[in-house]
């Protein structure tokens, strides 16, 4: 049992519990085909705190072979023209957040040398896009929170990729320009949030809002309605309460874009916390 009076004490029961199983995880091979589009809602630190959303995670990384690399668009991050990460081994980690217990700016996640992640990125992207490397940017916690859980070796190398812009039928296009990578064994990760309300934390009958819109998020994702997704903001019960700004859903139409059939998504989790959806799906 995780001891709640300790920050991330379940991460540290989580960590103990699974990463024999993780280090022996299989690595993809092309004889596996092409990994999914995913979209991970992600939480702030207290998702280090949950054991049930740890669990969730590291169950749904290892229903798939461990990806020989990963990119991930963050929320957190947006951009333009299009940016990325760091690609040296141990980039320190960019602690995107404030008001927690000093514990969790402490915690690490030194993912390998992602150079030639980074290369196949760039030509993947370009000529038309020009990006640019900030070599002293680390993952923030839209990437490193659910890659704790996800890939606790830390063993796989990751890029984060930043949002050149916050209209969805643009993300949508750009995570088109993705796909190609998914053949290759590369995870293409979309991290925001399904819902990202903080006005229901102090008003929780604006639950029934963001109930509203992850009922038809869900909906639209299984009859593939890439239409509706990308018009959200008109087409969608609860959007306004929901995402009172983009950032936090946009992730998805990446995700969305980069997947090969929309209609293919199936919610690997599921749960409201704290009146907000952590809804988080996997597309083929």
């Amino acid at each position: 049992m995780s001891n709640p009076n300790i920050p991330a004490g379940a991460y540290d029961d989580h960590l103990a519990r699974v990463l024999p199983r993780a280090r022996e995880q299989r690595l993809w091979a092309p004889a596996d085909g092409t990994l999914p589009s995913l979209f991970v809602s992600h939480g702030a630190p207290f998702t280090l705190d949950d054991p049930q959303w740890l669990g969730d995670l590291f169950t749904w990384a290892q229903s798939l072979p461990k990806p020989k690399a990963i990119v991930i668009i963050s929320a957190h991050w947006e951009d333009a023209p299009a940016a990325i990460s760091s690609a040296a081994a141990g980039t320190p980690l960019y602690y995107d957040f404030s008001g927690f217990h000093p514990r969790y700016k402490t915690l690490p996640y030194a993912t390998p040398d992602a150079t030639d992640l980074a290369r196949r990125l760039v030509a993947t992207l370009g000529p038309a896009s020009a990006v640019h490397e900030h070599p002293d940017r680390g993952l923030d916690h839209g990437a490193f929170i659910p890659l704790m859980a996800m890939y606790p070796a830390a063993d796989v190398p990751v890029v984060q990729l930043s949002m050149p812009s916050l209209e969805p039928a643009a993300l949508l296009e750009f995570g088109a320009r993705l796909r190609p990578l998914r053949d290759e064994g590369i995870l293409i990760i979309g991290s925001g949030f399904m819902t990202h309300s903080f006005a229901v934390f102090r008003r929780p009958d604006l639950a029934a809002y963001t109930e509203a819109f992850d009922e038809w998020a869900a909906d639209a994702l299984e009859r593939g309605d890439v239409d509706a997704l990308t018009d959200y903001r008109r087409k969608a019960p609860g959007a306004s309460v929901a995402h009172p700004t983009a950032d936090h859903y946009v992730p998805l139409l990446a995700a969305v874009g980069a997947a090969s059939d929309p209609g293919s998504a199936i919610s690997t989790i599921d749960r409201m916390i704290m009146g907000n959806s952590t809804r988080s799906v996997q597309m083929n």
